[in-house]
């Protein structure tokens, strides 16, 4: 995992408006999903049109299209290339042991604001991840994604050259982070080659009971994450 300071450019609202929106548009597409979308059409009117124009068409183009392409095309570019993933310690870690301790670490990052989620998803998502950086603590939110800004980069790339319908909101994220470094370019290129580690091992570690959100005692009970909310979106 790759440690720099959490400097993110632009203003703290359109950040947070662009990580809900590319969090609703990378959501898995049902009825309840394309209900929200509207609300990305809104809300990009707010943002300069470099950053609301490919959110603003992507939205336009999920609504557009049948909801079944629309889902058979979802699995086909999340769950069937490993360059497409969402999960963000995948790209670290892909199923090797490490990924259960890196799980682990994103739980905690959600403990320490306060915050717990259900068991419906795990927490290196990354429309979790950017729900929680939009909703709930920017800082901390912002310093999860930077940690994996390279596995981000290999994700941005990938949509790309697929002509994913999704690839420009992820483009639109990379965005309001800062330029890659030398040595993330490095791993962009390490992994672009060889892929993430393959050793199949599971995820056990991630569901040690010394991390279950029940046993957490500390004043002020953690809640569950906040639905998608925009600010001045109402």
């Amino acid at each position: 995992m790759i440690r720099r300071p959490a400097r993110l450019p632009g203003d703290e609202r359109s950040r947070g408006l662009v990580w809900q929106s590319v969090s609703l548009l990378l959501g898995y597409p049902d009825d309840d999903l394309l209900g929200r979308l509207p609300l990305v059409v809104a809300v990009s009117d707010e943002l300069p049109d470099r950053l609301g124009g490919p959110l603003r068409a992507t939205a336009e183009r999920l609504l557009a299209t049948p909801l079944t392409e629309l889902q058979a095309a979802y699995v086909e570019t999340f769950d069937s290339r490993r360059r497409c993933n969402l999960f963000l310690t995948y790209f670290a870690h892909g199923d090797t042991r490490k990924r259960g301790v890196a799980l682990l670490r994103f739980k905690q990052a959600y403990l320490r604001a306060g915050f717990v989620l259900d068991d419906s998803e795990l927490p290196d998502h990354l429309c979790v991840v950017l729900e929680f950086a939009a909703t709930v603590d920017p800082d901390l939110g912002g310093r999860l994604l930077l940690d994996h800004r390279a596995g981000l980069e290999l994700l941005r790339i990938a949509l790309r050259d697929a002509g994913s319908p999704w690839a420009p909101p992820v483009s639109v994220l990379a965005e309001t982070l800062p330029p890659l470094r030398g040595d993330e370019w490095d791993v962009v290129r390490r992994l672009a080659a060889e892929g993430p580690p393959e050793e199949e091992v599971g995820l056990d570690p991630y569901a040690g009971p010394a991390f279950d959100p029940a046993l957490d005692g500390r004043p002020g009970a953690p809640q569950p994450l906040p639905m998608p909310s925009f600010p001045g979106g109402r």
